[in-house]
Parts: structure tokens; C-alpha cells; sequence
């Protein structure tokens, strides 16, 4: 018989994944713990690998996680387009501005595959900072933004809280004293929450490397220069941290979602803040 992945498992999954904790993520699906650990368990059996490292901190995915996660964001993504969306052709053009660490993830692609659902509707992403996200929201020139809460150029429809996850380059020592850090450039919220939260756990530091982008820090912490603060969906398998207890818990971050005024109605932009919302 065929093996299927059933949705319901696969959103169990990837809200794990999100959350960063079982608890927290039956919390967020409405269900008891027990239940949702079963639900994840089966789905383990159905894909015949371990897909969490489970420890008292909390669960991180494994490689066949890292690996199964993309997959089950874009059916749970195309699943919920499909139902709301068939029958009804979109058009227009719509611009996205994304926190660089929420480009580099699964939600570009959400919305590349609601493109193509919809292909008289053009979307485009962009990264900028802050200032620049800004200046380009009140010109109406960027009708949804999606970034830390401090940084959204206007009011949030909504905010959401998501995890922040340790990232180690290979032959780190996450017991060193002090800690090698790879950083992001000031200025960065993430990075003083980061360090606040080292400082409170009496944890000594040093700056290793520090980049103004994504992609410098990746690079960085692939090259075993120390270790990074990164959203669960930019963390590559080789740099999980599996050694939970060496390393203080991180705070989560607050993300917020703002919607330019003058786009109230507009079908298209109704369709692509429903995918973010559904994505983060």
C-alpha cells in the first residue's frame, strides 16, 4: 500500500518546528500536548525516520526534519490556496517587503506558488532597510510589510511571536570561554536581545565575525567561526545545536505585519496577506 502524508500531520509538524516546543506548539493548534507528540510520532512512521531532536529545552529538527520541512510548508501553503482561491482569477501587482531572514525562507516561495496560481498577478519581494522600507511604504510604493514589530513602518494588522535557534559552525565549542559569536551589524534588535541574554546568564563573549546580511552570517558560522542567533527556517543541518544545556535559552522575536490603507478590498493583496499570515 502506498504510503500518504496526511496534512494534519504535516501542520503538526511544521508548527512544532515553528515553535521550537511541542508544548507551545499544541498550545497554538488547540490541543493537548500528548495528542500532538502521537500525531508526530505517526508521522515519523509514516516517513520511517526521526524528524525531531527531542530534549527538555525543547525540539529542533533532525536532518530528515531539515529536509521534509520545506515539502510539508508548500503542500500545507498550495492546500490552502487551493481551497480559497480556485475559481477566482487574480490580477494586479502587489510588493512585499520582507525582514532579509524571512526572504531567504519557505515564504518566498509561498508566494511564488500563489503567483502561479494567478498568473495575471505580478508579486515581488524586497529587502530594505529599515529607513528605506519606510520611505517606500508611505509612498505606497510597498503595500505589505512584514518585520520585527519595532521596525513595521506602520500600525500591525497582527503580530505574531516565533523562536530564535542557536546555529553552530562545525568544530565550535559552544562551552568556550568566551563564546565565539557571529553577529549581525548594528544596528539590529536581534543582536542586543541576543547578547542581553548571554549577559543575564553570566556568559562571557567575544565578536568573532559580524555582517549587515543574512547571507555573511551563514557563511560565517558555516566556516566554524563561532556561533549565531537564526530563525528556525534559516538554520542549515550541519549547524543544529544539539547540545541544548551548554547554551542559554534565546528570546523569541516579534514579528508584525503592516498593510498600506489605501489597499483595503483589494483581492490580490487579501490573498497574499493571508499566505503570510499562514506561512509564519
Amino acid at each position: 500500500m502506498a504510503r500518504e502524508l496526511e496534512t494534519a500531520l504535516l501542520r503538526s509538524f511544521v508548527t512544532a518546528v515553528r515553535s521550537g516546543s511541542i508544548s507551545r506548539a499544541a498550545t497554538a493548534l488547540g490541543q493537548t500536548q500528548p495528542a500532538l507528540s502521537q500525531q508526530l510520532r505517526r508521522l515519523e512512521s509514516a516517513v520511517g525516520r526521526p524528524l525531531l531532536h527531542r530534549s527538555p529545552s525543547g525540539v529542533s529538527p533532525t536532518r530528515a526534519g531539515e529536509e521534509l520541512l520545506p515539502y510539508a510548508e508548500r503542500i500545507l501553503s498550495l492546500c490552502a490556496q487551493a481551497l480559497t482561491e480556485t475559481g477566482r482569477a487574480l490580477t494586479g501587482h502587489c510588493r512585499v517587503g520582507l525582514l532579509e531572514d524571512l526572504a531567504a525562507s519557505q515564504l518566498s516561495q509561498a508566494l511564488a506558488d500563489l503567483a502561479r496560481l494567478h498568473p495575471g498577478a505580478t508579486l515581488e519581494v524586497l529587502s530594505l532597510p529599515s529607513a528605506a522600507m519606510r520611505e517606500a511604504y508611505d509612498a505606497g510604493r510597498v503595500q505589505l510589510v512584514l518585520d520585527h514589530v519595532l521596525d513595521v513602518p506602520g500600525p500591525p494588522r497582527w503580530t505574531v511571536r516565533r523562536p530564535l535557534v542557536w546555529a553552530v559552525g562545525q568544530g565550535v565549542d559552544v562551552a568556550a570561554d568566551p563564546l565565539p559569536m557571529v553577529l549581525f551589524s548594528n544596528p539590529c534588535f536581534w543582536r542586543t536581545s541576543v547578547l542581553e541574554t548571554l549577559e543575564r546568564a553570566e556568559r562571557r563573549w567575544r565578536v568573532a565575525f559580524e555582517s549587515n546580511s543574512l547571507v555573511g552570517v551563514l557563511a560565517a558560522v558555516r566556516a566554524g567561526l563561532g556561533v549565531a542567533a537564526l530563525m528556525p527556517a534559516n538554520l542549515e543541518p550541519v549547524m543544529a545545536c544539539h547540545d541544548a544545556d551548554a547554551l542559554p535559552t534565546l528570546p523569541d522575536v516579534e514579528l508584525g505585519l503592516a498593510r498600506y490603507p489605501r489597499t483595503e478590498g483589494d483581492l490580490l493583496i487579501d490573498a497574499v496577506e493571508t499566505a503570510l499570515r499562514r506561512m509564519i
